[in-house]
């Protein structure tokens, strides 16, 4: 599934890097703590946090996510936003709760690596 299919499912609203929601979704990951995702999320993942400060975008970068999910009403500051454009992270927000979002992820073919 592609980002442009999730944001159409899920009704998010996209805040940076609208050219990356091409890219395909292999599975999900749920996390709040930074270090969590960056040892263990996989390439292509869409990862869902309350996190939007500029750290987000550097371990998407770096793990080569599918793009972010912010969660709870959250949205990222503007250095979050300038650097997911610099970096092509598709940021993407929601007020639904991360339990939900995850639900409905799940709903949708999309799933972890455990």
């Amino acid at each position: 599934m592609k980002l442009t299919e999730l944001v159409e499912e899920l009704a998010l609203t996209v805040t940076s890097a609208q050219k990356g929601l091409d890219r395909e979704v292999k599975g999900g990951y749920a996390s709040d703590l930074l270090s969590d995702v960056m040892a263990h999320s996989q390439e292509g993942d869409v990862w869902v946090t309350i996190q939007g400060h500029p750290n987000i975008v550097a371990v998407a970068a770096l793990r080569d996510l599918a793009g972010v999910i912010l969660a709870n009403g959250r949205q990222p500051d503007e250095q979050t936003l300038q650097r997911a454009e610099e970096e092509g992270v598709p940021i993407l927000c929601t007020p639904l709760q991360s339990y939900e979002v995850v639900g409905r992820l799940y709903r949708l073919g999309i799933h972890g690596h455990g």
